[in-house]
């Protein structure tokens, strides 16, 4: 089996990386983070010049018809450089779900204007401090109206559509609405990475419409969310080996006792458990990408595997990137705090570390049951 990347999707990894080495992504998440904006405008303008907005939505919707491992790849350097956009929330998320499960009208209203990038969805899922089940879901909704409360959706202050998770009748579905129109409110909310804006929507009366199969929602739901969870992965796998790279030059620059420290015992093994870390994620994230490109009935285990993997390895790398630093990668100067901060968010996007390795469980009993 061939785990590695075609010459044109490394191309593709090249001139991702070049631009947002060029528009100095990592100062913008530091500029958005000690500003009052909730996104960088100029570089998702750029994601959107590039076509990535576009990368899996078909030609026919305007989009670049390419495949997930294009956009996994897209994902890892959008990691690596902390990029304050939404891309995550309107192209991991509402956008794969519109292409899953959106009906021919609903694709041909949302998909085209995705890929131009005039618009933004996101995804909001959780509604308390406990992982969403089938029995804790309070939204509801009634003959085409959410009534409701979710918490912590990410890009939620700035997105233009919505898609929901909600009950009805006895059935958890998923139903999108236009957040310009509808009558809800809309609260920013304080999270681990200010540079990543999140806010609480309340919807009330709030007119909506059906995506998807609503006796099939929840097998949606955990569909959609196990394809986001390879993506975050390599998100979450770029800013690992960012991390790693950051300590590993500090090392070679830094002197004590006249000679590098990275000479010394102590920082040779943080650095060690690094590149370990790292390498066992990208092992895990690949084994994602796989499942994900081919649809593989592995999809479930592989998602899982890499999303636990991936946090790991980006939780690893960012303390011990921290702690190669001394004293000054405590800091408010040095971007170290900054890997560190959306290493926590991450790790809490789309369920916390606990919830994917509970999912990781139950994907293996069901697969040795077989």
């Amino acid at each position: 089996m061939n785990f590695e990347f075609s010459s044109e999707q490394v191309q593709l990894r090249e001139v991702v990386r070049k631009m947002l080495e060029g528009k100095e992504a990592l100062k913008k998440a530091r500029a958005i983070l000690e500003g009052k904006e909730s996104y960088d405008k100029d570089l998702w303008s750029s994601l959107v010049e590039m076509g990535l907005t576009a990368t899996t939505i078909p030609e026919e919707y305007e989009g670049l018809g390419l495949g997930h491992l294009e956009l996994c790849v897209v994902a890892e350097e959008l990691g690596r450089s902390l990029a304050p956009t939404p891309f995550s929330s309107s192209v991991y998320l509402a956008t794969e779900a519109l292409i899953l499960l959106g009906s021919e009208k609903q694709k041909q209203e949302y998909l085209p204007k995705l890929a131009r990038g005039e618009i933004i969805g996101t995804f909001a899922h959780t509604e308390s401090m406990t992982s969403p089940t089938p029995n804790n879901i309070n939204c509801t909704h009634t003959d085409g109206k959410l009534n409701g409360t979710k918490i912590v959706v990410a890009d939620g202050d700035i997105a233009d559509f919505v898609i929901v998770s909600a009950k009805d009748s006895s059935d958890i579905g998923l139903y999108i609405l236009n957040l310009k129109e509808s009558n809800t409110l809309i609260e920013t909310q304080d999270t681990l990475d200010p540079s990543r804006s999140h806010a609480s929507i309340t919807f009330s009366q709030s007119n909506c419409e059906s995506l998807g199969d609503s006796k099939e929602g929840w097998i949606n739901i955990e569909n959609i969310l196990n394809r986001a969870a390879v993506l975050f992965a390599f998100e979450q796998l770029g800013g690992a080996e960012a991390c790693m790279n950051m300590a590993k030059e500090y090392s070679l620059e830094r002197f004590a006792f006249g000679r590098p420290i990275g000479s010394f015992q102590a920082i040779k093994h943080k650095i060690a458990d690094m590149f370990v870390s790292v390498e066992l994620a990208r092992s895990n994230c690949y084994f994602g990408a796989w499942a994900l490109s081919t649809n593989a009935n592995e999809l479930p285990t592989a998602a899982a595997t890499s999303r636990v993997s991936a946090s790991d390895a980006f939780y690893t790398c960012s303390k011990e990137n921290i702690q190669t630093h001394g004293g000054m990668g405590f800091t408010w100067e040095f971007d170290c705090h900054l890997f560190y901060k959306r290493c926590r968010q991450l790790a809490a996007n789309i369920g916390s570390q606990s919830i994917w390795k509970d999912k990781l469980i139950s994907s293996l009993e069901r697969a040795n049951k077989l």
